[in-house]
């Protein structure tokens, strides 16, 4: 593609990158947090697009300037082999431009809630589901995320039953760094094939821990797209007195809140905050995440095969990878994807295996680019 092709192409992000620059002075802005976080994380994205493509045009400038001079010169082995590298360098920085301008979910920059609730296999599924959180809470503190727990039931040997988690950036990301754009591919269905611990003969048994992904709702969202569903007449909300963990208000005060969208019959509840008003927010902000998610998914059923991207038909049902005990290997079965290192993937390390998924998804968007797919919204 020649300079005056990408330019073409990069001059409608030009001018809206500087607009955002301006709006983004104005002191106004702030005073509407919703529409800051909007227009932060709509300018973050284009600084990556335009910075990649900054760098793009200073190496192909580098380029031109040693193929003149190796035109001066061509038993140079020096700029011989400089000139290769740069030659290299240009294919893959052009091949980087080309994945951040192909179309992309657009909740890639997005905040997470997710849900991990112990599926087939009793009090072993439950302590599973345990170490699931504790694993997706070490990979969130290496990438400097914050996690914040808004519900969760305890089982009787310490393990989960379920469990809702928001998962946030700590600064505005762009689509390739936001949370929801590493996370999304973990929802579905999660084996687990070990000796439980309620196991007397030694035994190993399958059982099974669910992994809900959502992009997190804001007050925008709720403004814009969200504003009649959220209607007051389409709520109601009760409070009832909280039991299990959670302080010295457990069992004295009607602390704990459940919120009914009528329309829908999606229920939320909350207890583990010890404030009604705390339990009421953390409530409302599950709500609104899972209606958002609805109406998206009704969106995508009206919309043609064509247009689906790969993560949001995703069947949630789907088992998606297997951990396995005795051999200390997990696999991905949608990737192919597979490590020898159980206890470190426990522990955090879900780098890899994060990657396998994230790099299909990028080979089936550049594919629909190049096919030209007008699949989502950069």
């Amino acid at each position: 593609m020649s300079a005056h092709d990408e330019g073409d192409r990069l001059a409608p992000l030009r001018l809206e990158h500087s607009r955002l620059q301006e709006s983004m002075a104005d002191p106004a802005l702030h005073d509407d947090p919703a529409r800051a976080r909007r227009v932060g994380r709509r300018y973050a994205e284009l600084e990556s697009v335009l910075s990649a493509a900054a760098r793009l045009d200073s190496t192909a400038a580098d380029l031109e300037t040693a193929r003149e001079l190796m035109e001066l010169d061509d038993e140079d082995e020096e700029l011989a082999a400089e000139t290769e590298q740069l030659a290299a360098r240009l294919a893959s920085e052009r091949e980087h431009l080309d994945d951040l301008l192909a179309p992309r979910d657009p909740d890639d920059a997005r905040d997470v809630i997710l849900e991990i609730k112990a599926g087939a296999g009793g009090e072993e599924s439950a302590l599973f589901a345990a170490e699931m959180l504790r694993m997706y809470r070490a990979y969130a503190e290496s990438k400097g995320w914050r996690v914040e727990v808004l519900t969760s039931a305890e089982s009787d040997l310490g393990g989960l039953k379920d469990i809702t988690v928001a998962i946030a950036s700590r600064t505005v990301s762009g689509p390739g760094d936001g949370v929801y754009a590493h996370l999304k591919h973990e929802a579905g269905v999660h084996r687990v094939q070990r000796v439980p611990v309620t196991e007397s003969q030694g035994r190993i048994h399958t059982s099974a821990v669910g992994v809900l992904v959502l992009p997190e709702a804001d007050d925008t969202d709720e403004s814009e797209l969200l504003a009649e569903a959220m209607a007051p007449a389409n709520l109601r909300i009760d409070v009832f007195r909280s039991s299990g963990p959670g302080g010295q208000s457990v069992n004295t005060t009607d602390s704990a809140v459940r919120i009914t969208h009528l329309p829908t019959g999606v229920v939320v509840s909350c207890q583990d905050q010890k404030s009604q008003l705390q339990n009421r927010d953390q409530a409302m902000r599950i709500l609104r995440t899972r209606l958002l998610d609805a109406r998206r998914a009704e969106q995508e059923a009206q919309s043609s095969a064509a247009r689906r991207s790969q993560v949001r038909t995703v069947d949630r049902s789907e088992r998606i990878r297997t951990y396995n005990f005795p051999e200390s290997r997990v696999a991905d079965h949608r990737t192919g994807y597979k490590a020898g290192n159980l206890s470190q993937v426990l522990a955090g390390d879900l780098e890899e295996m994060i990657a396998s998924s994230r790099d299909a998804e990028r080979a089936a968007r550049l594919t629909d680019a190049q096919a030209g797919t007008p699949e989502g919204a950069s």
